[in-house]
């Protein structure tokens, strides 16, 4: 018993290293390269930067007004992470990418425990190949952590609730505490589809025992030790709070279009299919399994991972704001799917799956004739020629395999072929692809123009539009002429007279002896020209968006 207890250790170990190994170097490699994309990366970082700047780590402020669209954990995370490796765009995107490492491992550790070590270990490369998975880490959004959270808080619970569990409390205590760090990342959401999904659970499964189990009498109190405090005290200095972020940012965000991400209903099925590539040709393999198992009354794990799924994929749908990130807490629970599904294969032929290795297939080699074609048929590409070389070979290649494995009949070799090829889109993608398109939306470049160039007493300055990487670079408060977007509630709070300014005023401002730096868009430049008698100075220019100056 000892030496098989040892070995089990070992076998972790050695596991968990090679994980950890391995897609360190997806989601860190070359993670500061790219300028941060407006709006979310540049915001994400500027709310952490101000509050070291201004050291109230209570009230998130975004150009030093108030901004309270989200909690405060992960610009607490990214403080430190600022704090500790500069202010740049490698600390400011290593809590994203911490997180999305953390999911793989989450998840490698809930497989090995629901199902064996042969699928936790297929579960988490499916989830580490994942395209979509692996590029969204990358970025300095709040959604990667949010996925690891909930992944962690769904996880314990799922283990927590086996029967014969011994280590039940600790379980269920980690998901209170999980379940309360989410709410300090994102909201109500935190506790709300976690109590949705184990509801639906329990009324499938009949197991109104949990409710019992769930460690209620000790659970809440952690629940609310960890939670409370921060709402406590940002309610208590701003009596504002409340009414704006529970209301305005959770029940009107959901119900109405007022955000402007209004997308139909099936907007998320095409991003789970896409960012899952090529996992997601599987799914239909893994519905037969369920259906099969659930005829056997064997697959309450299943149950559980399948209203994971379902449950935070149409909430999302319902709602009236959607945007891409929102469905990664699903793509744990998805993958723990998947990994169970190609255990079934790996040992043997692929007769159940063989239709949707054609599909596979014919993706592949549609994509890459595709991504090769995409630079010849539009005039400005958002990927360049070599990357859209590099990427149509690397497609080329992967349904090669992929076809030489059918031809095979091997379910391990096409597993195999399907990680490698996709591991190294993984790492290879990002560089070539979110780059380019980072520098289409990133002014960077005029940011740094006007930090060399201003001096003590100059006035940075955007017209009709707030870039949200103009602080971030320039780490100066910038006024905002004629537009608020995201500043909006911050703008009403106090006297801001001076910081939100309309066309008149900026009118008088640009005539008069005050050095101006301002970004503007090329179209507005006429009408500026005619309303003012100073003549404007170009000092730079990208994308539409030019840097000007009126001395």
């Amino acid at each position: 018993m000892d030496t098989i207890g040892r070995n089990d250790t070992s076998d972790k170990i050695r596991d968990c290293l090679i994980l950890s190994s391995l897609f360190a170097l997806a989601f860190f490699i070359q993670l500061g390269r790219g300028p941060l994309m407006v709006p979310d990366e540049a915001r994400y970082a500027e709310i952490p930067r101000e509050m070291i700047e201004s050291g109230d780590f209570v009230t998130p402020h975004l150009n030093y007004v108030k901004y309270f669209d989200k909690p405060a954990l992960y610009y607490w995370l990214t403080a430190l992470s600022l704090r500790l490796l500069g202010e740049n765009e490698f600390a400011a995107r290593f809590v994203s990418a911490l997180s999305g490492l953390l999911g793989i491992l989450i998840t490698w550790h809930i497989g090995r425990r629901i199902y064996g070590r042969r699928e936790a270990m297929l579960s988490a490369l499916i989830l580490g190949t994942s395209i979509g998975y692996v590029v969204q880490g990358r970025l300095n959004i709040i959604d990667m952590l949010l996925t690891f959270l909930m992944t962690a808080t769904l996880g314990s619970f799922l283990l927590a609730s086996r029967e014969g569990e011994p280590r039940k409390g600790i379980y269920y205590h980690l998901f209170y505490a999980g379940a309360a760090l989410m709410v300090l990342a994102k909201g109500l959401i935190g506790i709300a589809l976690p109590a949705v999904v184990i509801i639906l659970y329990i009324l499938l499964c009949r197991r109104w025992g949990l409710l019992k189990e769930m460690r209620l009498l000790t659970g809440l109190p952690l629940f609310f030790l960890v939670s409370a405090p921060w709402f406590i005290v940002v309610s208590i200095r701003n009596p504002g709070f409340g009414r704006f972020f529970f209301i305005h940012e959770h029940f009107v965000r959901f119900l109405s279009k007022e955000h402007k991400r209004y997308q139909p209903f099936w907007f998320f099925i095409p991003v789970l299919m896409g960012c899952m590539f090529p996992w997601s040709c599987f799914l239909p393999a893994c519905v037969v399994r369920f259906c099969d198992q659930a005829k056997k009354r064997r697959a309450e794990p299943d149950i559980f991972l399948w209203a994971w799924v379902v449950v935070i994929f149409v909430f999302f749908s319902l709602s009236g704001s959607k945007l891409v990130p929102y469905i990664l807490p699903t793509f744990p629970a998805v993958a723990l799917l998947m990994g169970r599904t190609f255990s079934g294969v790996v040992d043997g032929t692929f007769t159940k799956i063989r239709w949707q290795v054609y599909v596979l297939i014919t993706a592949l080699y549609v994509g890459a004739v595709g991504i090769l074609l995409y630079p010849h048929l539009t005039d400005e590409p958002h990927i360049s020629l070599l990357g859209c070389s590099v990427i149509g070979g690397l497609l080329f290649c992967e349904g090669l395999l992929t076809v030489l494995a059918t031809r095979s009949d091997e379910g391990r070799k096409l597993f195999l072929a399907l990680c490698v090829m996709s591991y190294i889109l993984c790492v290879v993608g990002p560089t070539l692809v979110v780059d380019q398109v980072e520098e289409t939306r990133s002014w960077k470049e005029l940011a740094l123009v006007v930090k060399e160039n201003a001096r003590p007493g100059d006035m940075v300055m955007s017209f009709d539009f707030y870039p949200q990487d103009l602080t971030f670079y320039t780490k100066r408060r910038v006024v905002v002429v004629d537009a608020t977007g995201d500043l909006e509630y911050g703008s009403t709070q106090g006297n801001q007279s001076s910081w939100f300014i309309g066309h008149q005023k900026f009118y008088m401002l640009w005539d008069s002896p005050q050095r101006l730096f301002v970004v503007i868009h090329e179209n507005d430049i006429p009408e500026l020209i005619k309303s003012v008698r100073t003549p404007a100075q170009r000092l730079g220019h990208k994308e539409g968006i030019v840097l000007i100056t009126n001395r």
